[in-house]
């Protein structure tokens, strides 16, 4: 669909509460949108979206951009993650799973604000079509397409298989890292999405709140009424 974005799609089709369907069209999840070209600009407006949610630090905005402006389109900046690191610039050593399934967990910690404004978003915006998205649309945007499919009543399993599906951007993410840096990168984990990441990640969700939705409801102040606004506004009928 696009020539600049890798990691664009939509989270419809998958079977959540009572088996009804995730809704299409109604919730994607990207890598960064200021990577948009002209093309990529006119695809994008096509889609009839009326709100993004940028997770990426300020600075990061600073640096490389934004989603251009354009009328009825709703922008909001919720950086999820407190404790930046450079992760393209970590050592071979660094075992991939366990890495990032724990940097999942200080975000889960640190984010619970921004996290809980950006379902709240979500949740305000009904009918209208959402996209969030982070740097590569793979960690932060990873954890909320997570929690958001959690709270669907996705099974875990779907959970995980959505986040692998990153790994067929994997090859584009190395390359606009390689531009922006001048070098490629030294982790082999970089732009990388093993199912053993979100797998240990569900499992840090169930050992220390019972479950991903355990969480939400315990750190997020996530309710049952709540998850109904949810489900009406995402689930089909």
């Amino acid at each position: 669909m696009f020539s600049r974005l890798h990691n664009f799609r939509d989270l419809g089709g998958y079977q959540g509460f009572e088996g009804r369907t995730v809704r299409w069209g109604r919730l994607y999840r990207s890598d960064a949108l200021s990577k948009m070209d002209d093309g990529d600009w006119e695809r994008f407006l096509e889609l009839g979206v009326k709100t993004v949610i940028d997770l990426r630090y300020p600075f990061e905005i600073a640096r490389r951009g934004r989603v251009r402006e354009h009328d009825g389109l709703a922008y909001h900046n919720l950086s999820v993650e407190h404790r930046p690191y450079r992760q393209a610039e970590l050592g071979p050593e660094v075992a991939t799973g366990p890495f990032l399934a724990g940097k999942y967990a200080e975000v889960a910690q640190d984010g619970v604000v921004e996290l809980r404004q950006a379902l709240d978003v979500i949740v305000a915006a009904e009918n209208s079509p959402v996209v969030f998205h982070c740097a590569s649309g793979k960690d932060r945007t990873g954890l909320l397409a997570a929690l958001v499919l959690t709270l669907l009543d996705v099974p875990d399993e779907a959970i995980v298989e959505d986040f692998a599906l990153t790994e067929l951007a994997t090859t584009g993410l190395i390359a606009d890292i390689t531009a922006l840096m001048g070098v490629p990168p030294t982790w082999p984990g970089y732009g990388r999405a093993p199912v053993d990441v979100m797998i240990l990640f569900l499992a840090w969700a169930k050992e220390h709140h019972g479950s991903l939705r355990g969480y939400a409801e315990q750190r997020l102040g996530i309710d049952d009424a709540y998850v109904t606004r949810l489900r009406a506004g995402l689930l089909e009928p």
